[in-house]
């Protein structure tokens, strides 16, 4: 027989049923004795845990019968800790604080930023607007980590274990908490050369019209009539589109924060009236608002600081200052 190994006769009916109590003990159980034994009574320990003193003794003569061990000897006047008792001691204080460790830590979570955020954004906001928002939320927090995925897709945050995300444009998904962060206008807009080889188009014009989409045939409206397009030019990049219409390939619809420098330096022209063609909403979205932990919560505070620059076609410029 394997040293240390039972033989079958060992395992008697009696030592199976301690062995069955022993794996049944409740951590609760020994924080509670571990009290008991600090405060030196029941009714000390009860205080403290915020039950009655009859509990407090119940649970605690449970613990005994469960472990098959006396650990305190009672008296009408006090309570004397048994030399068993007194080592059981010693392992539930350390059980004690490390719960006790473990509860502050998980809670200042939700006072201060601390961990991994994991989030996605859209590619060319996150190229944009991310970079300031993150540099001066770790700055602030240093106990925060940040990890971004920039994705140009549907993100299931669930499967994919992220905490937030960026969203731009309609919503599909009901079962996620969407917080609106502002609004982004598009404009129509075509480069000088352009208007002067093929003529400012009026809105029932913009069908023959050449123009820079991000699809084959995409409907479009502007100044309320629909029209639909047949792009001389497909990209899925907005940045590619706005220098199409740059260098005079056609009109292309993109956000003001990306044509706002262009516009009013004359590179570019707002064709179809002073009006947005559309208006996208930015949201942020995460799973659940149920204790919100803190670095999901003040991060999407810190973002939505980040939308206003992106509302007005003549917002501040983007480019350096000599």
């Amino acid at each position: 027989m394997w040293a240390g190994q039972l033989s079958d006769n060992a395992l008697t009916p009696g030592l199976f049923v301690r062995l069955a109590l022993t794996a049944m003990i409740s951590p609760a159980d020994m924080v509670l004795f571990a009290a008991v034994v600090r405060e030196g009574s029941f009714s000390g320990a009860a205080r403290q845990l915020g039950i009655t003193k009859q509990t407090t003794s119940e649970r605690i003569g449970k613990l005994e019968k469960q472990l098959g061990v006396r650990l305190l000897e009672r008296t009408t006047r006090r309570l004397r800790v048994t030399g068993s008792g007194a080592m059981y001691f010693e392992r539930c204080s350390a059980i004690a604080a490390q719960i006790d460790e473990a509860n502050k830590e998980v809670q200042q979570q939700q006072v201060e930023p601390v961990g991994l955020l994991r989030m996605s954004s859209p590619m060319l906001y996150g190229r944009r607007y991310l970079a300031p928002v993150v540099s001066k939320f770790l700055g602030r927090y240093p106990k925060a980590r940040i990890e971004v995925v920039l994705a140009d897709r549907r993100i299931n945050l669930i499967e994919e274990g992220l905490d937030l995300a960026i969203h731009i444009g309609p919503l599909d998904d009901s079962s996620l908490v969407s917080r609106k962060l502002g609004e982004a206008p598009v404009y129509c807009v075509a480069s000088p050369g352009y208007l002067s080889k093929h003529g400012v188009p009026r809105a029932q014009d913009l069908a023959s019209a050449r123009c820079v989409g991000f699809s084959a045939f995409e409907t479009w409206q502007v100044a309320g009539v629909k029209s639909r397009i047949d792009p001389v030019l497909i990209v899925n990049d907005l940045e590619v589109a706005c220098e199409a219409a740059l260098a005079g390939v056609g009109i292309a619809r993109v956000p003001a924060f990306l044509c706002r420098d262009a516009v009013r330096d004359g590179r570019l022209k707002v064709v179809f009236g002073p009006k947005p063609a559309m208006v996208r909403t930015v949201y942020a979205l995460y799973p659940s608002r149920l204790n919100l932990p803190a670095r999901v919560r003040l991060f999407v505070d810190a973002m939505a600081t980040l939308v206003e620059p992106m509302l007005s076609l003549h917002g501040p410029s983007r480019r350096k200052r000599s």
